[in-house]
């Protein structure tokens, strides 16, 4: 695709849809906050999953991860489909799929019955995400108004996830796991009921001819390389079955994208990332979620385990991080609109360094002041970054190809997330492991309860249980270890956040019209139906 001279374009929206548009905004937020607040909801659940499921560790693993790998695998597919069909009743189709995939989960009485019903949801998901923000970028059509819209949907993006360990919490205090699905019902509801009167339907209107192959292709790349991180720290970076999935992996991607290069109507056009706006923001938003996700997977880990605290104690400690977040993103486009985009996206990604960098100086007894102040510093650079990135992505596009750009996205998002967990816990890990080898050998500890105490921190307190007199000794240096290996993984996170804000400073524009490769100049896709 050539470049082009920035061009005025027009906007041809029905003033009816752009009166309502920010009850369209409350609706989308409304949707996204069930599918990004399910990611971590599910966590505070699973001791109850083993106590009343029978779930052995593996099970657990797929109950949560099914989600995740159906949801990231079908995203590119489900955003094409979107803009080839109406991006409305994308979302609403996937709302009804991810309301009865949470019925059939509560319904759920085995492992398995929960891990395939966990995977419907993720089909729901996968419809749900990219429709909310292309939706949002063709109602929220000045550029200026569209980055705040986009600045308030990434705040309650944030939210979710720090939310969903607070709610699951209350819940579970109550009720029983199920509790835990059944509460997207009526949310869902809310959501299909509201978006039938304030979200307006679009497409492409060139409505493209269909890509199975490219489709397959994305689906079978995504899937088999997000299967490969998921398992990398279970079975080994090295096990056949781990490299194997790397191989299929890189082999689909590859395929897909000589493919993608090759048809003459490609679900995702490879010359969007020409533009170094679109592909410079697509690695911020990457690394951000490699940050988020990583350190709360660290963080609630060291809450419940080094602290006592339970599930819901971990959660409420965790509500000025999620504020933060949700305050200060919708500033960030204020900032954008005085500072350029590369300025406040490189500000971010240096606050969210250094806050790790201090996050990872905490030790066993760190006050919960301490922690949670660094915590919110690094809430405070996340929210700088994922707005003002994600209007780069959107902003970067036409808006014919709203569906697939927000799917791009929110593939980086849940790559980058599951990235973070698999390789700063498998850092942890190690380091912990190797840390037990040493408490072991001053307290004469080998065999079975050695293998044991380095399988986690939890199964080390069990092994204490059985010391006597030497229980408290050996419980306080396994925590050391654990927090030894928290440290390390922390430095690794802002290593690589660090670097992530060198590629944002280097290749980012400073402005989006310093960059405008791709034209805007097209016909209106946003087309008011009955009902929308």
């Amino acid at each position: 695709m050539s470049q082009t001279a920035p061009t005025h374009e027009p906007d041809l929206l029905d003033p009816a849809v752009h009166a309502r548009r920010w009850f369209t905004l409350a609706t989308l937020c409304l949707s996204l906050l069930i599918i990004v607040m399910d990611n971590t909801i599910l966590n505070v659940a699973i001791p109850s999953l083993i106590k009343e499921l029978g779930a052995t560790n593996s099970e657990l693993q797929w109950i949560v991860d099914g989600y995740t790998l159906v949801f990231a695998g079908l995203l590119l597919t489900t955003g094409s489909l979107g803009d080839r069909f109406g991006r409305k009743r994308a979302l609403r189709v996937g709302i009804a799929i991810f309301a009865i995939g949470s019925m059939l989960s509560a319904l759920a009485t085995t492992p398995a019955n929960l891990i395939a019903t966990r995977a419907l949801m993720g089909v729901g998901g996968a419809l749900i995400m990219p429709s909310t923000l292309s939706i949002l970028t063709n109602v929220f059509r000045d550029p200026k108004e569209r980055g705040r819209a986009i600045a308030i949907w990434a705040g309650f993006s944030g939210l979710g996830v720090a939310l969903g360990p607070v709610i699951g919490g209350l819940l579970l205090t109550h009720f029983s796991w199920s509790s835990v699905f059944w509460v997207n019902l009526p949310i869902g509801a809310t959501a299909l009921v509201a978006g039938y009167f304030f979200v307006p339907e679009s497409k492409d209107p060139a409505a493209p001819r269909l890509d199975p192959l490219g489709a397959g292709l994305s689906i079978i790349g995504l899937g088999s390389l997000l299967f490969g991180i998921i398992e990398g720290p279970t079975k080994g970076w090295s096990s056949t079955e781990v490299l194997l999935a790397f191989g299929i992996g890189v082999a689909g991607l590859v395929a897909f994208i000589l493919w993608e290069r090759h048809t003459d109507h490609p679900m995702l056009d490879m010359s969007f990332f020409n533009n170094p706006r679109f592909t410079a923001a697509n690695m911020a938003v990457t690394l951000t979620f490699f940050a988020l996700f990583g350190s709360l997977f660290l963080m609630t880990q060291y809450w419940q385990l080094v602290h006592g605290y339970s599930p819901l104690q971990a959660g409420v400690r965790l509500i000025p991080y999620a504020l933060t977040m949700m305050i200060t993103a919708p500033m960030s486009a204020r900032l954008v609109e005085r500072m350029g985009t590369k300025r406040v996206v490189t500000i971010g990604l240096s606050t969210i360094s250094v806050a790790m960098l201090a996050l990872s100086t905490i030790h066993t007894d760190s006050s919960y002041a301490r922690v949670i102040f660094n915590m919110c510093f690094m809430a405070l650079g996340m929210a700088l970054v994922m707005a003002p990135a994600t209007e780069s992505v959107m902003g970067s596009l036409p808006r014919s190809k709203a569906g697939v750009g927000s799917a791009v996205n929110d593939t980086t998002r849940q790559m980058g997330g599951a990235l973070g967990v698999a390789i700063i816990g498998s850092l942890v890990a190690s380091v912990y492991a190797s840390g037990i080898d040493d408490v072991a050998k001053v307290f004469g500890l080998s065999g079975t309860p050695l293998a044991d105490a380095r399988e986690s921190l939890g199964s080390a307190f069990e092994v204490a249980g059985g010391l006597g007199s030497q229980s408290g000794a050996f419980a306080r240096a396994a925590k050391d270890s654990f927090v030894d290996g928290l440290s390390k993984g922390l430095l690794l996170g802002a290593a690589i956040v660090a670097l992530a804000a060198f590629v944002a400073y280097r290749f980012l524009p400073a402005a989006a019209q310093d960059d405008l490769v791709i034209s805007h100049d097209t016909p209106s896709d946003l087309m008011p139906v009955a009902g929308s």
